[in-house]
């Protein structure tokens, strides 16, 4: 199924980034794009998704993100990155996780799909800065 995510992911490259929004070739934010790629593969979203803001809970400190990607996936401890896994960022030290991207390419080399203000879904070099913002690694398993 790994193959799979990422293939479906790799559909979503160019959507432009819209805030809250979850439709490929129109619009979405990176939450939208891993909402896609699940209803694309497995049909219904596990749970309805309220209206969030850009900040992602900071004021109050919630990890909402991180706490919904717990809900609904596995996580992924120690080992190597592999396709089709799902990456959760922390974008400064001390915020919550409010950026998630898919693991597109593994290796020496490894690379992820995301979507971000101003560019839109686009597949990014997993370099280090990125690196050190992870959170967790899940995979994405139905049922």
């Amino acid at each position: 199924m790994t193959v799979a995510i990422v293939t479906a992911a790799r559909g979503w490259i160019g959507t432009p980034y819209l805030h809250q929004a979850s439709v490929r070739g129109v619009g979405c934010d990176c939450l939208g794009l891993l909402r896609g790629v699940w209803r694309e593969l497995y049909g219904e979203e596990p749970e309805h998704v309220p209206a969030y803001t850009a900040d992602w809970s900071e004021p109050q400190g919630d990890e909402t993100l991180h706490a919904a990607a717990l809900r609904h996936m596995h996580v992924v401890a120690g080992g190597t990155f592999a396709h089709g896994q799902v990456v959760l960022f922390r974008m400064r030290a001390g915020a919550v996780a409010k950026h998630v991207g898919i693991i597109s390419q593994a290796g020496a080399s490894p690379a992820f799909i995301h979507s971000y203000a101003g560019h839109g879904v686009v597949e990014s070099p997993l370099s280090t800065p990125w690196r050190r913002r992870i959170v967790a690694r899940f995979e994405i398993s139905k049922g």
